[in-house]
């Protein structure tokens, strides 16, 4: 049933319809994942290999194959302070584009740290509470993961060690300070708090660091201490399972502006913003016979999903996570500054990578000038000002809603703005002056990252 006001723009759900279980996609798979691999034997992982470094829930999260997993309560009563996050109808972004489609948003942005990553972070952190844990260290690229899990140690009294991506750290500081505020210790990577970091700047002392590498050293730190674990903000399937609140309450909100979306978008770097949004859509294409069209969005200076190579690959650069089946551009990959820090990551998600592989969703890679131009345009319209990481999905709605113009279709269109940019208007201001840079494909590192390729 469609609203009373057409011209409704807020889509709010009570508290009260909170999901109560996270929905997981491999209930519904058509097919099979491929096992994540030990570094070192490069043997099918069982739990007691995953044990130095995740609780034993998270653990069982990871391999489940049950369609629903419930929230514990605790869980739940900390999503009160953000969830459920709001739909916005973009109607004066329809308007500046002066197209028939319909535009949708899903604000991630009003969570304490900003995004959508406490989703995650907070049970995250729960599960490893419960299991007697006492620390956790994590890798963060633009700072939205490092300022979740640190808003989540917060919440459950446990010690946060951060190593922040060396070109996120000089260029966003606040995002540091934030951290520090929730009261993490954040410190750059490469650093020399760790063997591989040491290592790394011995070679490069200038090195503007990756997720492979802080992945890398947040893994070392928790292998080598009794009283932590590790803690990752994307990528794993127990960490995507946790961010699919966010399309669980869109489809009941779409529902409220009576319409079914014909277009799902998200911006992809590891998976976790995107398969939070389109998941459960996509159960619906599978379940159901729904005919939702789902588009992943990365960029041009790390196209994983667009450029890569399906293939067995190391997470991390140092070698030392699992190896995963997943699209990959080579785990010596080191892409270029670019703002969207959290997009900066050589390889993607494997529940992502399957479904591009089937081609039961579709993806494009964009330029970084072209991205904020769009985010440009969408604050002008809507308000919001975006992070980097979504004005890659901003971008790629745009751009379908200017076809449904040139069609004279009425489209629908949802994406998800996984938050907000007010950490990142060095950024901007490098567009507003025209000195931001616009990297190309870099296939020459690309194909000399692809030659180290594990053998499986």
């Amino acid at each position: 049933m469609a609203p009373s006001d057409p011209r409704q723009t807020k889509f709010v759900l009570d508290e009260s319809r909170i999901p109560r279980a996270w929905y997981n996609i491999a209930a519904d798979l058509p097919v099979p994942q491929s096992p994540p691999l030990h570094p070192g034997t490069r043997q099918p992982l069982g739990p007691d290999d995953l044990a130095p470094l995740f609780p034993m829930a998270l653990i069982g999260q990871e391999v489940s194959a049950e369609r629903e997993i419930e929230i514990p309560e605790p869980v739940r009563d900390a999503y009160r302070l953000f969830r459920p996050s709001p739909l916005f109808r973009a109607h004066r972004l329809e308007t500046v584009l002066d197209t028939p489609a319909h535009i949708y948003y899903k604000y991630e942005g009003g969570s304490p740290a900003g995004s959508h990553k406490p989703n995650t972070a907070i049970p995250q952190a729960f599960y490893n509470k419960e299991a007697g844990v006492k620390r956790l260290a994590t890798e963060t690229g633009a700072g939205q993961w490092g300022s979740a899990l640190a808003f989540a140690g917060a919440l459950f009294d446990l010690e946060v060690k951060v190593y922040m991506v060396r070109a996120s750290y000089d260029q966003k500081p606040y995002r540091r300070v934030l951290m520090e505020t929730y009261g993490a210790e954040v410190v750059a990577s490469p650093s020399l708090t760790t063997n591989y970091g040491r290592a790394v700047l011995a070679e490069t002392p200038d090195s503007p660091g990756s997720l492979g590498m802080a992945i890398s050293e947040a893994v070392e730190d928790a292998a080598t201490r009794d009283d932590t674990k590790y803690a990752l903000g994307s990528v794993l399937n127990h960490v995507l399972l946790h961010q699919t609140v966010i399309g669980q309450e869109a489809i009941e909100q779409m529902g409220m502006a009576g319409e079914s979306p014909d277009i799902v978008i998200g911006c992809t770097g590891g998976g976790s913003n995107f398969a939070g949004l389109t998941f459960p859509f996509l159960g619906r294409n599978f379940r159901e016979g729904a005919k939702h069209r789902i588009i992943a969005v990365e960029p041009e200076a790390a196209p994983s999903l667009t450029r890569g190579v399906y293939a067995y690959d190391f997470g991390d650069t140092g070698k030392m996570a699992p190896i995963v089946k997943m699209h990959t551009l080579g785990s010596d990959f080191i892409p270029e500054p670019i703002h969207a820090g959290g997009l900066r990551y050589h390889g993607m998600s494997p529940l992502v990578s399957l479904l591009k592989e089937h081609d039961f969703i579709e993806a494009r890679s964009v330029h970084q000038r072209s991205t904020f131009e769009a985010g440009v345009q969408f604050a002008r319209a809507e308000g919001i000002l975006p992070a980097p990481e979504p004005t890659h999905a901003i971008r790629a709605a745009i751009d379908e809603a200017l076809l449904a113009k040139e069609a004279g279709e009425a489209k629908v269109i949802l994406f998800n703005l996984c938050g907000h940019g007010h950490f990142d208007l060095s950024s901007y201001e490098r567009y507003l002056d025209g000195s931001l840079e616009d990297y190309e494909y870099p296939i020459e590192k690309v194909a000399a990252a692809l030659a180290g390729l594990p053998q499986i």
